[in-house]
């Protein structure tokens, strides 16, 4: 099992370190299903499996088809908010940006409409970006 995790560090060109930290996993969890002193919760393994865009089931048996579609990561979601919430701050302080209106206040009912379409285009972008600069998408 700990095989097809290594698998993905190498597929996405990460650490067991930094997945560890993104991901919210100790050290000594991974540590341990390494050394076969222990295997992960169910928890811990769905915060693995979310991490790489797989599902639990991959994770534990490699049988499961990795999505062709490029899935989102629990970073890409936290980048994407971090993104929207940056936008509709300097939206709503008036400042000159990506999502600038000319000094005009917007009417609330439009900016959760726009924050819908801009999160939409956000989720969008990213998962483009992540098919088109995907290091590894041509190697088998």
């Amino acid at each position: 099992m700990y095989e097809i995790f290594e698998q993905l560090l190498q597929k996405y060109g990460v650490t067991s370190y930094k997945v560890a930290k993104e991901a919210g996993v100790t050290q000594t969890a991974l540590s341990n299903w390494k050394s076969g002193r222990s295997t992960p919760t169910i928890k811990t393994l769905q915060k693995i499996a979310d991490y790489f865009g797989v599902t639990v089931d991959y994770l534990m048996t490699g049988k499961e088809e990795v999505p062709s579609e490029p899935q989102l990561t629990s970073k890409d979601k936290r980048d994407i908010e971090k993104d929207l919430e940056s936008i509709m701050e300097k939206l709503n302080n008036q400042e000159e940006g990506p999502a600038s209106f000319g000094g005009q206040d917007i009417p609330e009912d439009d900016r959760e409409l726009f924050a819908a379409q801009l999160e939409a285009m956000l989720v969008r972008l990213k998962k483009i970006n992540k098919e088109l600069y995907n290091p590894n998408k041509n190697k088998k």
